[in-house]
């Protein structure tokens, strides 16, 4: 149930920056919505998780510290996935942006606490 990754990059031991196309066929897709599919934001914050705990291992989900979802996401969207832990506050911020010809428009944000 994760996207397709299409490239990383890593420029501070701390942050993380991944490319993912969505594809069409993920079960996140399937009865949300019947007449036009949309990414759920349970989705997003599912995949924040599960990449986050490569920049904060052994770290699980405390809380949702904050969240806004300001964009649907469609099937076949090309998402940049920008992560940052701060091991001092326990919090890890995240932003999703959709890339569409040479545009980055912010689609979600927020801070998840994680605890050990």
């Amino acid at each position: 149930m994760k996207p397709t990754e299409q490239w990383r990059t890593q420029s501070a031991e701390n942050q993380l920056c991944l490319h993912l196309h969505i594809p069409a066929n993920l079960s996140w897709f399937r009865g949300h919505f019947p007449t036009q599919p949309l990414l759920p934001g349970v989705a997003q914050l599912d995949w924040v998780i599960a990449y986050g705990a490569e920049l904060a291992p052994g770290m699980r989900f405390c809380a949702i510290d904050s969240v806004k979802f300001q964009r649907p996401v469609l099937p076949a969207s090309l998402l940049e996935l920008n992560l940052r832990w701060d091991a001092a506050r326990s919090l890890l911020s995240f932003e999703y942006l959709l890339l569409q010809e040479e545009k980055r428009q912010p689609v979600s944000s927020g801070k998840i606490k994680l605890c050990p």
